[in-house]
């Protein structure tokens, strides 16, 4: 798991003066490419280790930075998915954080780390309860950062026709039956809220037999049934955990796509309607500037080249000096980056958009906190 921490850390880290080395590589189950993977995205700083063009300090931390990534991919601890690393040695920071799914290799060298693969891969990342439920027996899992783990398997009293309805009518039968039936739903509908309640989790996934999910669902409160992501059919007899895994990794797909296509349309809608949003990177930036962003959607993309001011917080895609405070800027490989840390840091928040939506032709969008104020001519 990823600790929130190891993230605040690395949205904070500057290189003042120092390259920050930012990877991501993918391991697959067969490893063998690896070390071919690793040479060949090493191989594209390895110059800048030797450039007496940058100070020797910058030189040393930049060897020393490719030396601890060789060293940590020979300790041969990488599960499967992405491993991104993010080094400054001379600041005295190393970082290695595991991905659960694969992004495609990528180095980037820059006075801060590159997280936006990293950032995106964890806002699809929902702490999610799936619960697979029929009459009489319930399971339910937690299923977080490519993980899952049963949290509970119980099996409620079910009526026994056989000795049970001896002396008595079909419809006493049914009645018992059902009544039997309503107990275990309620039951889990129990377990379901005191995880809610407790904070174990963000969405629901419910999985079972097409005609009892909807009568099961019957039961939920309303702030359970406002955590619903989707449902899934199960055949008789359950299912193994694998299968129910492909089941609800496919309804947390879905629903995030859903979610993106919804954030996007509800930014150019305000937009349209002349409220508080942006459209396009270059206005997002300048909202960025003046910490109007209340809510960011950046398209999933390569880096974005532009400018910083460190001292005015002012972002561009090009210009030498600060229009807000006259000094020279700095460049930067990913501007976006530079753009999301700022905007989270300013209490905003974050979204990146894999969908295919109306975003892409645009790049980024933004709900503003207040109107943006003209920009001043660079």
């Amino acid at each position: 798991m990823i600790e929130s921490q190891t993230i605040d850390r690395l949205i904070r880290l500057k290189g003042d003066g120092v390259p920050v080395l930012s990877l991501y590589v993918a391991v697959d189950a067969k490893r063998s490419a690896l070390p071919t993977q690793l040479a060949s995205l090493l191989d594209q700083v390895r110059p800048l280790a030797y450039d007496e063009s940058l100070p020797r300090e910058a030189r040393l931390s930049v060897r020393e930075d490719i030396r601890q990534i060789e060293q940590a991919a020979g300790a041969d601890r990488w599960g499967l998915g992405t491993v991104g690393l993010f080094s400054c040695s001379a600041r005295g920071v190393f970082e290695e954080v595991a991905l659960p799914r694969a992004l495609p290799d990528r180095v980037v060298v820059d006075d801060a780390p590159w997280l936006r693969p990293m950032l995106a891969v964890l806002d699809e990342y929902h702490r999610t309860c799936v619960v697979a439920v029929d009459r009489a027996a319930t399971r339910v899992w937690e299923l977080y950062q490519g993980e899952m783990r049963e949290l509970a398997a119980f099996r409620d009293p079910v009526l026994r026709k056989g000795n049970y309805a001896a002396g008595r009518s079909e419809n006493h039968v049914a009645h018992k039956d059902e009544e039997l039936t309503k107990r275990h739903y309620q039951h889990t509908v129990d377990v379901l809220d005191q995880l809610r309640r407790t904070g174990g989790f963000d969405l629901l996934v419910v999985g079972g037999r097409g005609y009892e999910v909807p009568r099961f669902m019957d039961f939920f409160p309303a702030e359970l049934r406002r955590r619903v992501a989707g449902t899934f059919t199960l055949g008789p007899g359950g299912a193994a955990t694998a299968e129910v895994r492909r089941h609800a990794d496919a309804v947390l797909d879905r629903y995030e796509r859903d979610e993106e296509r919804h954030l996007v349309e509800d930014v150019l809608r305000v937009r349209a309607q002349g409220g508080p949003a942006a459209v396009g990177l270059p206005d997002c930036l300048w909202a960025g500037s003046v910490a109007a962003v209340q809510s960011l959607l950046i398209q999933d993309a390569p880096p974005v080249a532009g400018v910083v001011c460190d001292h005015s917080a002012w972002f561009a895609l090009a210009g030498p000096m600060c229009p807000l405070c006259g000094r020279s800027t700095r460049p930067t490989a990913d501007v976006v980056t530079e753009l999301v840390a700022a905007v989270i840091e300013q209490g905003g928040a974050v979204k990146q958009i894999r969908a295919d939506t109306e975003l892409a032709a645009h790049g980024a969008a933004a709900r503003l906190r207040f109107p943006l104020p003209i920009q001043p001519t660079v």
